[in-house]
């Protein structure tokens, strides 16, 4: 059984999705369970986490409902206000909802400084009392701060989405790898194989430039915290779901069994607590 431990579903409105800017053009329509099942099962992929896009509990619960109708959908990624002082109480009633695994906030849109105010830490450790993991969406410049937040909650499950969103384009590593690398050296962090294409050139990206990215994040967590997602339908942008699953195939070529199975099934079943 092989898992995409990353992806996203939305009805596209302009309000809603205004991030999705004109070279994203093409993925300015709704993206919904009957668009993903076929490409799923034509990529060998079983089972998904579906991840939040939008910051709002009514897309948190509608998620939820998704999860409920679809059973391949394994797990949910959903968004709660964290700086609330009430989150505790919402935290456990969508927590009694077993698909959902996970929060996330958008840090990635929010200055370093968010990732050390003292409501959001608090929501954070709120986590704690219900199991979830917290999901970390930021640029690669934001590391340091993220580590530093890591470092507060020694306790509580992270999973840094998209190897953090490395200078692809640019072509630069470091400081990028060895910030991973020290983010690696938290053993309650997970992270996502996800993402690295539409940080490259969208229709220019090659193996060859990606695979040092790869290679780096692998170095860092090894397959025991490296899992396999898609980014899907972001990442049709600069290639296809079946292609994406085919160049982390072929990256996995030099893993022995075990690992490959880490990295497309394990690690997210353990991360996220997936049955």
């Amino acid at each position: 059984m092989r898992i995409d431990a990353h992806h996203h579903f939305w009805r596209y409105t302009s309000a809603e999705y205004g991030w999705i800017d004109d070279a994203m053009a093409s993925i300015r329509r709704d993206f919904l369970p009957d668009d993903l099942a076929p490409e799923m099962t034509a990529a060998g992929i079983d089972r998904v986490v579906t991840v939040q896009a939008r910051q709002t509990l009514a897309e948190t619960e509608w998620l939820l409902e998704m999860a409920a109708a679809n059973p391949w959908i394994a797990g949910i990624v959903g968004w709660v206000p964290l700086i609330d002082p009430a989150v505790g109480g919402l935290l456990e009633r969508l927590a009694a909802n077993p698909a959902l695994k996970s929060v996330r906030h958008v840090l990635q849109a929010e200055p370093d400084e968010y990732m050390a105010r003292a409501d959001f830490n608090a929501g954070i450790s709120s986590l704690r009392n219900t199991g979830l993991s917290y999901d970390v969406l930021i640029v690669h410049h934001q590391l340091p701060a993220a580590i530093r937040l890591v470092d507060h909650h020694p306790n509580q499950v992270f999973v840094l989405d998209h190897i953090a969103k490395p200078p692809v384009r640019a072509g630069q590593l470091q400081p990028w790898a060895r910030n991973l690398a020290e983010l690696a050296q938290r053993d309650n962090v997970f992270c996502k194989l996800s993402g690295v294409v539409t940080e490259a050139d969208y229709t220019a990206w090659t193996w060859e430039q990606i695979l040092p990215y790869l290679e780096a994040a692998l170095a860092a967590f090894g397959p025991a915290r490296l899992m396999f997602g898609s980014d899907w339908p972001v990442c049709r942008v600069a290639t296809t779901y079946a292609d994406w699953v085919r160049a982390i195939d072929r990256f996995a070529q030099t893993l022995s069994a075990t690992e490959r199975q880490s990295l497309f099934h394990d690690t997210a079943a353990r991360a996220y607590r997936l049955d």
